[in-house]
């Protein structure tokens, strides 16, 4: 009887666990299939455009214009927008994870620990909006008072220098939260090791303590140029509405797959709405790929380095 009480008792969680597991990946199902349903019917179905005339927009248009302009809707510009100021943002704020989570976990004293530590995990919970308004209202105005130390004019701010700090601002604790904990994994034996060889203390927390952590370094990674990449609210809020691209000077108007969806989207319809579901589909694409690069690069080092 127990034993049957057992196998009855394990069936029903298998079938509740199997339930949470169905409705999680089912919501992301639904989502990814309504973005490609509605994102390719810009490609074959006819608009009744502002001239009175029906037309669709051209595939080869979207991949390969560098103009975001109604009828005729360019997206690569905005896509090498995207992966530049994302990859600024990264290079900039990984060596600065990277740095505190040491900090945190080997340098500071541990009451000081907690407080960096309870700061960036509260820096992680602000919403995106409050940092696009502290962008708007902090960041734009240092832009322009820098810009304006070498006579470059700005507008006002908003540019992709602002965009590059508010996307640092918003990965760093995902990255430094996540390294910790990378780090705390790091076995002491190892660490005593390395000190008993006549290591410093520089040189373990470096060599041993950074170099042990090297493939939870990636993962936080992996997660912060995720984030980065489909951020909208704040980076809509300071990057401006450039429509011709790629822009890569840093104190002028620019824009991103994010800031372009988020562009007067309440007051689109037609082809104009659904063409934001076609650059949709463009970032999960190109987060997709970002992810599986990352990936065999990780994989590649754990192979060369070891775990």
């Amino acid at each position: 009887m127990k034993t049957k009480s057992k196998m009855i008792t394990d069936r029903i969680s298998f079938s509740i666990f199997l339930l949470f597991a169905v409705l999680a990946a089912s919501s992301i199902i639904f989502i990814v299939v309504f973005i490609f349903n509605q994102g390719i019917k810009p490609f074959y179905k006819d608009y009744l455009l502002e001239d009175g005339t029906l037309g669709h927009l051209s595939f080869q248009t979207f991949v390969t214009g560098r103009v975001w302009n109604y009828p005729n809707y360019g997206a690569l510009g905005i896509l090498i927008n995207t992966i530049y100021l994302t990859l600024l943002a990264t290079i900039v704020a990984l060596p600065i994870s990277v740095l505190t989570a040491l900090f945190i976990v080997r340098i500071a004293p541990k009451w000081l620990s907690v407080i960096v530590s309870n700061v960036v995990e509260l820096l992680a919970a602000i919403p995106s909006i409050i940092f696009g308004l502290f962008g708007m209202g902090v960041i734009n105005p240092m832009v322009k008072t820098f810009a304006s130390w070498f006579g470059i004019q700005t507008a006002g701010g908003t540019s992709g220098l602002s965009a590059v700090i508010v996307l640092i601002m918003m990965i760093l604790p995902t990255i430094t939260m996540l390294t910790v904990t990378s780090m705390k994994a790091v076995k002491n034996p190892l660490i005593e090791a390395s000190l008993a060889l006549g290591a410093s203390k520089t040189q373990t927390d470096f060599k041993i303590v950074i170099g042990g952590a090297r493939s939870g370094i990636f993962a936080a990674l992996i997660l912060g140029v995720g984030r980065a990449l489909g951020e909208a609210t704040a980076v809509s809020m300071v990057c401006g509405t450039a429509t011709i691209g790629p822009n890569f000077d840093l104190f002028g108007l620019t824009s991103t797959l994010t800031s372009t969806m988020m562009m007067g989207l309440h007051e689109s319809s037609g082809i104009n709405y659904d063409v934001r579901l076609s650059v949709g589909i463009l970032l999960i694409l190109l987060i997709l790929i970002t992810s599986l690069v990352l990936n065999l690069i990780k994989k590649k080092m754990e192979k060369v380095y070891g775990n």
